[in-house]
């Protein structure tokens, strides 16, 4: 599942990183959905979300770790980047949708008080 996971990275954009970055993101990525997942699931019990989710956290991480939060356009030839005026309210958005992509198949750790007298 993680060499799934490096290939979807580099497709959705994180291509050039190192190797070693990449897989250390991608596992720490993985093994952070794994350790969320419902009881007896494993990732490929998932439908195909596993390994999109598990790459959307991974570029999220990896733009934070560069930070490129908030950067809009990045063009090469006599360098330029562009960052939009609050668009850095969208950081860890995918990190969001992925958490979002999964919910179906993880557990649910929201803590709810029931019957406490005030």
């Amino acid at each position: 599942m993680l060499e799934q996971v490096m290939e979807l990275v580099q497709a959705l954009g994180g291509a050039g990183q190192s190797e070693a970055l990449l897989e250390a993101v991608c596992a720490a990525a993985c093994r952070m959905l794994d350790q969320k997942l419902k009881d007896g699931l494993a990732p490929g019990d998932c439908q195909g979300a596993y390994p999109l989710a598990a790459a959307w956290l991974a570029m999220d991480w990896l733009r934070g770790g560069q930070g490129l939060e908030g950067v809009t356009a990045l063009s090469a030839g006599d360098i330029s980047v562009r960052r939009e005026p609050g668009s850095g309210d969208g950081a860890e958005k995918l990190s969001r949708q992925a958490m979002e992509l999964m919910r179906p198949y993880l557990r649910d750790n929201s803590f709810v008080f029931q019957g406490v007298s005030g």
